[in-house]
């Protein structure tokens, strides 16, 4: 199948080093449009949909390939070895960060570093460990997007994104889920909360930039600190940040907090 028709691939900008933007849950890739072009000048970018989301084929959605986190992270090895040329970094949001974690396991060594925004390896809180939910909200939360996926969309994206004074924000956030297939949305859904990536992550020796919100119902403090205890090469950084999606929110401070962090592989900070 050809991999620009099947996860919508689109490539720009300029640089011997490549940029892989990978989205979460109920949105698609125009959710980078405030914070890619901060980086078009020193960077090749790939930007794509997970199957299922966007403008991806949905045709090619596969329940069984699709039912773990796996068949998301085999399609991003198969776009970075087909579109990037260099060192390849991934952005990830929240759930794209796990599956960039897992395509990094798979092939060890293919991506030199990870920007993870708002990633959260486990939601369920368990014994030594905060995830910010217990097992009775996820199956709340399911049971919710089962019986009135578009009511739970328009609840829930202002919600997730925070932002209270740029509306409009949320009105696209919303506008993602909404346009998102509901029954693929609910399996991803499924396959998002109810997955525990605590031993992916544990000991990735990948240098890694953890950029969190302040304020982030999805992923609270806790788990960032988590992933930093974790992960032997991680740099954490707080963005000051009321919601989910810092790179719709607070693109500025995003750029700023990674420019440092993506030096080396530039030889200039992008800004």
């Amino acid at each position: 199948m050809d991999l620009r028709h099947r996860n919508n691939v689109n490539v720009m900008g300029n640089g011997s080093s490549t940029l892989v933007f990978s989205h979460g849950f109920g949105c698609n890739q125009a959710m980078w449009n405030d914070l890619v072009p901060h980086f078009l000048e020193h960077f090749r970018v790939v930007l794509y949909d997970l199957v299922g989301a966007g403008l991806s084929d949905l045709s090619a959605f596969d329940k069984a390939k699709y039912s773990s986190l796996d068949g998301y992270a085999r399609d991003l090895n198969e776009i970075i070895d087909t579109y990037a040329d260099g060192p390849v970094i991934l952005v990830g949001h929240s759930v794209s960060a796990m599956i960039g974690t897992l395509a990094d396991r798979f092939t060890p060594g293919r991506i030199a570093a990870h920007v993870m925004i708002g990633p959260s390896p486990r939601y369920i809180d368990t014994e030594g460990y905060v995830g910010g939910f217990t097992r009775g909200d996820i199956d709340d939360l399911l049971d919710t997007l089962d019986s009135n996926y578009l009511g739970w969309s328009s609840t829930m994206a202002p919600v997730i994104m925070g932002a209270a004074t740029q509306p409009a924000l949320s009105a696209t956030l919303t506008e993602s889920f909404c346009r998102t297939e509901p029954d693929i949305a609910k399996q991803f859904a499924r396959v998002t909360f109810l997955s525990d990536n605590r031993q992916d992550v544990l000991g990735l020796t990948t240098p890694v930039l953890i950029l969190q919100s302040t304020d982030d119902l999805i992923a609270p403090v806790a788990v960032g600190e988590f992933l930093h205890a974790v992960m032997p090469n991680s740099t954490y950084c707080l963005v000051d940040n009321v919601g989910h999606c810092p790179h719709m929110s607070a693109p500025q401070a995003c750029a700023a907090a990674m420019a440092p962090f993506l030096a080396p592989w530039t030889g200039a900070h992008a800004g």
